[in-house]
């Protein structure tokens, strides 16, 4: 079975009907299926609700809530061996600290991270990406 992490990159994208979006949409209908599993760090889910409430309100931010809780996606809480691991690629990665969880969260889940984030491009030797662009 495929396996799968989200980043806020590929969330925004799908809600907004960016480029990637129908691969995003893919994805879900793939989980949807029990072809796939699909994975989001809790760090990644409030980014991406605190850019919807930022850049469109709190009826945008709940609305993108609720929208996620409709699929079939594991949202893995920020524990310790997960938090350490993001401490090491945020330690010697240029990425956000939010992009060093989903990092972390698609190693330990031996995923592909899915992502139209250019900060990514330097750990394609560590992870498996899956480019939305």
């Amino acid at each position: 079975m495929k396996r799968y992490v989200l980043d806020s990159y590929a969330l925004i994208a799908y809600f907004e009907g960016e480029k990637g979006a129908e691969t995003v949409a893919g994805i879900f209908k793939d989980a949807l299926a029990d072809k796939a599993e699909v994975f989001l760090c809790v760090v990644n889910w409030g980014e991406m609700y605190y850019i919807a409430l930022r850049e469109g309100g709190e009826d945008k931010a709940e609305l993108y809530k609720l929208t996620l809780a409709k699929y079939p996606i594991t949202i893995v809480e920020a524990n310790k061996e997960l938090t350490l691991q993001a401490a090491r690629y945020k330690a010697f990665h240029r990425i956000s600290y939010a992009d060093a969880y989903a990092t972390a969260l698609t190693k330990l889940r031996k995923a592909g991270l899915v992502t139209g984030d250019k900060e990514f491009k330097p750990l394609e030797k560590e992870i498996t990406v899956h480019w939305i662009l």
